[in-house]
């Protein structure tokens, strides 16, 4: 199936050119002497690089649905190639490789569900929880009753992630992580 101009909205994932993509940003334009256009950005979902490219409305688009699948797995142990988890359906191990999982590495713990993308029966990216709860392994001392000033410190994460957490937070306190920004959300009453 082949996606028309109109179609092609935020969030969608395509494949261009043999690759399979996510379209990160889409403008329509209508300049009013001439044919409307949409100039899209998309994201190569295999390797992360970025793509520009403009559709004049009403023409072929060449841009078609991908053969994706997305499954649930429960993260299980990395080894020294890559991340190997356990496929919920039928309970057989799934091995990603370390670049296909890139800096999403640093939101995984022991018994984590998320879902593997995969691109013609091959797993190409993980796509954590949108939050995590992970426990802070090192940081400066916290300041009692600094919480006025809005200053940051950095802390190191059980996973290796570094964040900026507020100066309060204290080494062994467990924080909510947003796994698309990286940022601290909040404490984690444990």
């Amino acid at each position: 199936m082949e996606f028309q101009t109109t179609d092609l909205k935020k969030g969608l994932k395509v494949e261009v050119d043999g690759k399979p993509y996510n379209i990160i940003k889409s403008d329509f334009t209508n300049p009013g002497k001439g044919s409307a256009f949409v100039k899209v950005k998309l994201k190569n979902l295999e390797d992360g690089s970025v793509l520009e490219r403009t559709y004049k409305s009403g023409v072929s688009t060449g841009v078609v649905k991908p053969d994706l699948e997305e499954k649930e797995v429960e993260y299980m142990y990395e080894d020294p190639d890559g991340f190997n988890f356990m496929d919920q359906g039928n309970y057989e191990t799934i091995h990603v490789l370390a670049d296909q999982v890139g800096d999403m590495k640093y939101y995984l713990q022991e018994g984590i569900r998320l879902n593997v993308l995969y691109y013609k029966g091959n797993p190409i990216s993980i796509e954590p929880p949108t939050f995590v709860n992970l426990k802070v392994e090192e940081t400066d001392p916290g300041l009692k009753g600094d919480t006025a000033s809005g200053g940051t410190k950095k802390a190191i994460m059980e996973t290796g992630l570094q964040i900026n957490v507020p100066l309060f937070i204290k080494q062994g306190e467990v924080l909510k992580v947003d796994t698309r920004t990286g940022e601290y959300v909040e404490r984690v009453n444990s």
